[in-house]
């Protein structure tokens, strides 16, 4: 006997962007807990990084608490948790977590709150994903990346044995608070880099946000917040559209257009140990697969000088000596591995999204080594003696 069972069970979720959150006259997250007769209860976790730079954002968190009495009651003091890639690869951290979860009582009726960057906001999801099978997250992204890509998808991961977010969870959060003043206190290269997926989808989905990014070049560079926070929403909505309309949420098929970029960029930032910022080795990425891309006739080398000089306009660094590292026993570039790795991670099939004209995509299912070994030496090239756009 045979009996198939289908299910629709639909997800919805608020994405809002918003200007100082815990102030107390910011109505914002009171309007995202739906009011009971009884407040809900909420359990607040703040990136480490982010707590060095806003010492005051407990107390604050507290006082909103305490004037928004019929909306939530802190079930605990707002905890401190690890912040970087440094807390992805702790497996024991989510263990950590949901014992935390279990000493605060909490239930599926609850919130947690995740204040950070990605690779926290990807932690603390992971445990309020399999704490009692799920319980409600919210998510409050404190960078750029986090604000623009990452807080605003529906995954959790963590890394383990070197193989970036090999355990992890869909699991689509409750809301998204993006809160821009979070952005100012963001050291340089967090502010520059989280550009990089700005990037990746205007390359191939919107051409007209690859001028806007032109345009704002000097005002991004120098850390303009008016300009920044448009680039954050385009990218952030870009990113949402693809969710909820490529048909695929959850990955179960092989292509994955997001990850633009992506096959080498997470292979460079296992090879630095984390040295490079995700988004630093995100545009590392880009810049070969625009080479790639070049090579193989699909973008003129024309789009792909003017691409590279838009990200290094706005700051962002195409290069790193890691790209050279070769095998021990063979003379092929390490780089070259992160396409059997991207293989696996996709499960099955490889597909590559490369730009099809800027703006626009294709999928491609082959990649040879020596085309990424001549785009390694263009990019050394490059680096060594900066091009200007043709």
């Amino acid at each position: 006997m045979r009996y198939r069972q289908e299910l629709n069970v639909p997800f919805a979720y608020d994405v809002v962007f918003t200007r100082d959150l815990f102030a107390q006259g910011n109505s914002t997250l009171a309007e995202t807990i739906p009011h009971k007769e009884a407040p809900s209860r909420a359990a607040f976790f703040i990136d480490a990084g982010v707590l060095a730079r806003h010492p005051d954002l407990p107390e604050r968190i507290r006082a909103w608490a305490q004037a928004h009495p019929l909306v939530l009651t802190l079930a605990g003091a707002p905890m401190e948790v690890p912040g970087g890639e440094a807390v992805k690869n702790d497996l024991t951290f989510v263990q950590r977590m949901t014992h935390q979860f279990q000493r605060m009582e909490l239930c599926r009726h609850s919130y947690v709150v995740a204040v950070g960057g990605g690779a926290v906001l990807d932690a603390v999801g992971l445990a309020a994903a399999v704490f009692h099978r799920g319980i409600r997250l919210i998510r409050v992204p404190t960078t750029v990346l986090s604000q623009n890509d990452s807080g605003v998808g529906v995954k959790n991961g963590i890394n383990l044995d070197g193989v970036k977010n090999l355990i992890g969870a869909f699991a689509p959060p409750y809301a998204v608070l993006n809160d821009a003043l979070f952005l100012n206190t963001l050291e340089d290269r967090d502010w520059t880099s989280g550009l990089s997926e700005t990037f990746k989808v205007a390359l191939i989905k919107d051409a007209a946000l690859l001028d806007e990014l032109e345009r704002l070049a000097p005002r991004l560079r120098a850390r303009d917040l008016d300009a920044m926070e448009p680039m954050v929403q385009r990218c952030a909505v870009l990113h949402l559209d693809h969710i909820r309309q490529g048909g695929d949420p959850f990955e179960f098929g092989s292509a994955r257009p997001l990850d633009f970029g992506h096959w080498s960029a997470h292979k460079l930032e296992s090879m630095t140990h984390h040295a490079l910022r995700h988004g630093e080795a995100v545009a590392i990425g880009i810049a070969l697969d625009l080479f790639c891309a070049a090579k193989l006739g699909y973008i003129t080398p024309a789009e792909r000088d003017r691409a590279c000089a838009a990200m290094e306009a706005c700051g962002l660094v195409l290069w790193h000596p890691a790209l050279q590292k070769r095998h021990g026993v063979t003379t092929e570039l390490l780089i070259t591995a992160g396409l059997e790795e991207f293989r696996q991670h996709l499960g099955g099939r490889l597909t590559l999204t490369f730009p099809n004209g800027l703006g626009r995509k294709l999928e491609v299912h082959e990649l040879a080594s020596d085309v990424v070994e001549a785009g390694v030496t263009w990019l050394a090239e490059r680096h060594a003696k900066p091009v200007t756009a043709a």
